[in-house]
């Protein structure tokens, strides 16, 4: 659509309202339901959650765990959809040249009495409330911090990379307090890193990124209770759906849901979810360490790999440090875990 005048919009709601003999008001609705519609974005729901967050077996126990050493195959992320449902046309005296067919159309979502949506008043409700947060943020941190964020604008150092989902729920910023220039980011769907050996993504490119250039010291790859993404990895076929970028993505944690089909076979679908949830952040782990330059850091001691899990139900936090030795890798042995906590 090109650009919208607001004159142009009520000057021809009038001429269409004398040419059905209906009020402005109603002409202004019909032409309104002409406007674009935005689709919403389906999020997955558990209907029946488990109210213990802590309820786990085999390999998510509190104390020293072992972690498999095996790595997955790639996926994609499911589309989400915008669509366009009609524009409105004018031309250079603004008058409205409505065909017959259109006028007709118009004649009839009028009789029909159904009300349309609108997108332009809460567009602007929207974007106002941004517009109102963002001075916030300048006024109340960014002035009264400005030396901190000059310094921000010639350089970043900071200390963590956090690989997180993508879920709007599990914000790490907003979670763990991380301030600007203290965490490198990274989200995506089921908060996943792919082995070295698969086809480049942006979640290694941010790896790279973040280790051989930012130089930081701690990577972190946190989970979240109720994820979507697997459940999807639990209830996907063995095959999968090649079409679905979904199961292509999370077809990476593969192996953490064999794990979990073993190890939590007696456990309910949604229990065996939750226990997923953490055996992927694991299996994550394992993956960062098939990258050279992430093994050779963390043989160094120069960089530390932790994983966590956000329980956004009961508002908990589990972190755990993996506890790597060069001579368990090499012998099939897997690795371990050490300093958990849970933050309650």
């Amino acid at each position: 659509m090109g650009f919208f005048c607001p004159f142009f919009f009520s000057f021809s709601a009038l001429q269409v309202s004398r040419a059905l003999s209906v009020s402005p008001a109603s002409a202004f609705t019909s032409v309104s339901a002409k406007m674009a519609a935005l689709l919403p974005f389906s999020v997955p729901n558990n209907n029946n959650p488990e109210s213990n967050p802590f309820v786990s077996s085999g390999r998510t126990q509190f104390g020293s765990v072992r972690i498999s050493c095996s790595t997955a195959k790639m996926g994609k992320i499911d589309d989400t959809h915008l669509r366009l449902v009609n524009s409105v046309k004018t031309n250079a005296t603004f008058r409205l040249n409505a065909s017959r067919e259109s006028m007709e159309s118009l004649l009839n979502l009028k009789m029909s009495g159904k009300e349309s949506l609108t997108e332009t008043g809460y567009e602007k409700e929207l974007f106002d409330e941004m517009k109102h947060r963002f001075l916030n943020f300048k006024r109340l941190r960014y002035l009264q911090q400005l030396d901190h964020f000059q310094k921000l604008a010639n350089i970043q150092e900071p200390k963590f990379m956090i690989v997180s989902c993508a879920d709007s729920r599990v914000c790490p910023s907003n979670i763990l307090g991380f301030q600007p220039g203290e965490a490198f980011v990274v989200r995506n769907v089921a908060n996943l890193v792919p082995p070295f050996e698969n086809e480049p993504s942006e979640t290694s490119a941010a790896l790279e990124f973040a280790v051989n250039s930012l130089k930081v010291q701690n990577l972190l790859v946190t989970g979240h209770s109720r994820c979507g993404g697997i459940r999807a990895l639990m209830s996907m076929e063995d095959e999968g759906d090649s079409s679905s970028f979904i199961n292509k993505w999370v077809a990476i944690g593969k192996n953490a849901r064999s794990i979990t089909k073993t190890a939590a076979s007696n456990l309910g679908f949604d229990r065996q979810c939750r226990h997923c949830e953490k055996e992927s952040v694991n299996q994550s782990l394992m993956n960062l360490l098939t990258y050279p330059w992430i093994k050779e850091k963390v043989i160094k001691g120069s960089l530390f790999i932790h994983g966590g899990y956000y329980d956004f139900v009961n508002c908990t936090y589990e972190k755990w440090t993996l506890d790597f030795k060069e001579s368990d890798v090499e012998e099939g042995g897997g690795c371990t875990i050490k300093d958990k906590e849970c933050w309650m």
